[in-house]
């Protein structure tokens, strides 16, 4: 399996559709690298993913709009196609198994509010890994292999 995590601002509003009788949220989210090329000259190169969330739980929708910052996990599809100026173009997309809301710009005017709404798929998939830390006196010598 792989999987691809996204933290990034959304590019518009999302769009809620009834597919087959299931519901999906589409939205755009954009993260924006700023580098220096090779002469010492600062850059800019946003990379946008397409993201297609299929859940019963759409009331997340209103919260989805242009400019907040989410982070979303899920599978990765690439999509080659010839854009109007006749070149090879590929599209990243991702079939989304949970979207989080963090900060970022909200239409309600309340700000930031990161972590406090969180929706996840009904599928296996989408359960959070939980990590556990041991306590240092109760690692024995056998757990000290470097790899």
């Amino acid at each position: 399996m792989i999987k691809l995590q996204v933290i990034g601002n959304l590019g518009k509003d999302c769009i809620v559709k009834e597919i087959n009788g299931k519901n999906v949220i589409n939205f755009s989210v954009a993260h924006t690298e700023r580098f220096k090329d090779a002469q010492g000259n600062q850059k800019e190169r946003t990379t946008w993913v397409e993201c297609a969330y299929w859940t019963d739980r759409t009331a997340v929708a209103q919260y989805l709009t242009k400019g907040r910052t989410v982070y979303a996990e899920g599978s990765p599809e690439a999509d080659a196609y010839t854009n109007k100026e006749g070149q090879v173009a590929a599209t990243l997309r991702m079939r989304v198994q949970t979207v989080q809301l963090l900060g970022g710009n909200s239409s309600d005017g309340q700000g930031s509010n990161t972590g406090n709404v969180s929706h996840a798929s009904a599928s296996p998939t989408s359960v959070q890994p939980v990590m556990r830390t041991t306590p240092a006196e109760n690692v024995s010598a056998a757990d000290d292999l470097p790899f």
